[in-house]
């Protein structure tokens, strides 16, 4: 749970910050569209420095509170984390420091996947597969699960290229999912929202007797869950839908370009340059420093 906002400054008209390296985080942005279609939501992919997957930890929560503290300044309700590995090295960190809802994907994919098996296979960036963050939350539900992580290092850049039907990457696939699958597994959780994007090369490789877990799915459903908890949801009216905003930090034509297969439309998207976001981080730095 996040620190408890203070009600005087969130208001439940206001937007939900969505954020990810890329344009793995639309799978999350998916789910929220369609369970909760009265929100409005703030999207940013960082794609100027996309993926996040082989950066430090050090790096990866300095990127963090940028976009956070960015997102605070847009009036924003609640922050979902739509990124594994953010949430895998980052997330109590900057819950710590932000009065505002922040939620992570480890923990609802976690849960989901252990309702569904015993023997969990786990995709995900080599940063998440090395902090062993889905093994943690595994064990921390259910200690007989059988856990197996694999760092897939090759998906993202694949996905952010828009090579998904590239036959190059069915082979990457093959390579990293068949000891999987040779080890037992009966469940295998996407550890990167990413990685719904390559259902259809899965698809040709994972056999129907595996369950396939989307964590996104999982996390929407908490969201909502937190927002009627704090009394932040939005009326579901028929007459009020909520809009989408796109910023990335990186270009904006590649970004809508590849997001209109998953969108359905091609949206308009906003640059927030990173010389932006470092500009935050050094103000934010020192408030945190100063408490």
């Amino acid at each position: 749970m996040s620190i408890p906002p203070d009600s005087t400054s969130l208001n439940s008209s206001s937007k939900i910050g969505v954020f990810d390296s890329g344009v793995g985080g639309l799978t999350v942005l998916k789910e929220i569209t369609c369970k909760l279609p009265q929100e409005s939501v703030i999207y940013f992919g960082d794609t100027a420095r996309v993926p996040y997957g082989n950066r430090s930890k050090k790096e990866i929560l300095r990127f963090v509170r940028e976009i956070i503290a960015w997102m605070i300044g847009l009036d924003v309700k609640m922050i979902i984390m739509a990124c594994n590995t953010s949430s895998a090295l980052v997330l109590e960190e900057v819950r710590s420091e932000f009065p505002i809802p922040i939620l992570g994907i480890i923990l609802p994919g976690a849960r989901a996947a252990v309702r569904c098996g015993n023997n969990i296979g786990v995709i995900s960036t080599q940063a998440t597969a090395d902090s062993n963050a889905y093994e943690q939350a595994v064990h921390e539900i259910n200690p007989a699960v059988k856990v197996w992580q694999q760092g897939c290092p090759d998906f993202v850049p694949l996905i952010e290229s828009d090579r998904i039907h590239d036959p190059y990457t069915l082979a990457v696939a093959k390579r990293y999912i068949e000891p999987l699958i040779a080890n037992g597994i009966d469940t295998l959780v996407y550890g990167c929202t990413h990685y719904p994007h390559l259902a259809p090369v899965f698809k040709q490789i994972v056999p129907n007797s595996i369950t396939l877990v989307n964590p996104a799915i999982h996390l929407t459903t908490a969201a909502q869950q937190e927002l009627k908890i704090l009394g932040l949801s939005r009326p579901k009216t028929s007459a009020q839908l909520g809009e989408t905003k796109f910023y990335v930090s990186g270009n904006p034509d590649h970004f809508a370009q590849v997001s209109k297969q998953w969108l359905g439309y091609q949206p308009q998207v906003e640059q927030v340059p990173v010389e932006v976001l470092e500009s935050i981080h050094a103000s934010t730095s020192k408030v945190i420093s100063d408490r």
